[in-house]
């Protein structure tokens, strides 16, 4: 999406996901203190912490309505299992069974705690093998940030040549612009991401991989059409075509005129770089960017040749973060690529 520059609101990024893996909710607590508590942090005093390593017991005994073979069947001592089962229902205040000796039949307070109680189970095991599939070495999930640009052909063979060794590796794939990916690489959302410029935070590791020349693109029937080459300075009376700010191609941009002596007069600001070439080629102005996947017809690219107009391209992530053994493997193959990541 491209606008005309003026004040307002900026239009938001767009982002895609594949195989994206299921969310795992944060524990209830029910308590007025557990309530507004942080969403990672569990209070010590809410129900959650209290009856959470009963819960299995409790669904133990219930299925087999008999203390011993209950206990037999998880393996702890009988007296352990009668006595935590005796606790569960003194914190409650409820009666949970009703009893025979060793039989033991629920109440009608129990048959309802139950079924929560085998839901929550149920979802703990989920959340369990979700987590552990996604680790899986030879079938796990990478979840991978990179730039627009990349989406339409660096990406894809890089998955390709990755994926002729690790065939069953699956990816969450998030494309956007540089400093959006660097915010969820801290959230949590991503595991590597494909940037540029390189970013330098103490948070974070960054590795360059290889760098991309940048070229001045010209409607074909503009004054400068006819050239080859230019230097940067040679169109600061041009109208520039860009990128929002934030993204690192706009920072780029703003850096390399500033370099050659002028500020760029911007028409128009948007998301997509191709979308600008689009706009170059109806004649709204002229934009610095990277080569395309495809020759696009209307526009003329020409070789900048000062200042030096290239962005350097790098991974990152977040610095102890422990990886995965899909995420490591994905991440030695990335920096084997050095040098030679970019096509062309």
């Amino acid at each position: 999406m491209v606008h005309q520059r003026r004040p307002g609101p900026r239009l938001s990024s767009s982002s895609y996901a594949q195989d994206i893996a299921p969310s795992i909710p944060a524990a209830a607590a029910p308590s007025a203190a557990a309530s507004n508590a942080p969403p990672t942090r569990l209070d010590p005093e809410s129900w959650s912490a209290l009856l959470a390593p009963r819960l299995a017991q409790f669904a133990g005994v219930a299925r087999h309505e008999h203390v011993t073979r209950a206990a037999q069947d998880m393996n702890v001592p009988q007296s352990t299992l009668s006595r935590a089962m005796v606790r569960l229902e003194q914190d409650l205040g409820v009666a949970l069974f009703a009893r025979k000796g060793r039989t033991v039949s629920l109440t009608p307070a129990g048959r309802a705690f139950l079924t929560s109680v085998e839901g929550a189970l149920a979802e703990v095991e989920r959340a369990a093998e979700a987590v552990r599939a996604d680790a899986d070495p030879a079938s796990g999930k990478v979840a991978f940030g990179f730039l627009h640009t990349m989406g339409s052909e660096t990406v894809p063979e890089l998955i390709r040549a990755f994926r002729a060794d690790h065939p069953r590796i699956r990816f969450q794939l998030v494309q956007n612009y540089g400093e959006a990916m660097l915010e969820r690489l801290r959230a949590g959302d991503l595991d590597l991401c494909l940037t540029s410029p390189v970013p330098e935070a103490p948070d974070l590791v960054a590795r360059r991989l290889d760098e991309q020349r940048l070229r001045l693109v010209v409607p074909d029937d503009h004054r400068l059409a006819g050239r080859r080459r230019i230097r940067l300075a040679e169109a600061a009376d041009e109208t520039f075509v860009t990128l929002e700010p934030g993204y690192g191609l706009r920072r780029i941009t703003d850096d390399l005129c500033e370099v050659a002596g002028f500020r760029p007069r911007i028409a128009f600001e948007g998301e997509e770089a191709e979308t600008l070439r689009g706009l170059v080629a109806a004649g709204l102005g002229v934009a610095l960017l990277p080569p395309p996947a495809v020759a696009r017809p209307g526009v003329v690219e020409l070789t900048v040749t000062a200042p030096r107009a290239v962005r350097e391209v790098g991974v990152a992530w977040l610095d102890g973060h422990p990886d995965t053994p899909p995420v490591a493997a994905f991440k030695r193959f990335l920096l084997s690529r050095r040098g030679h990541l970019l096509p062309g």
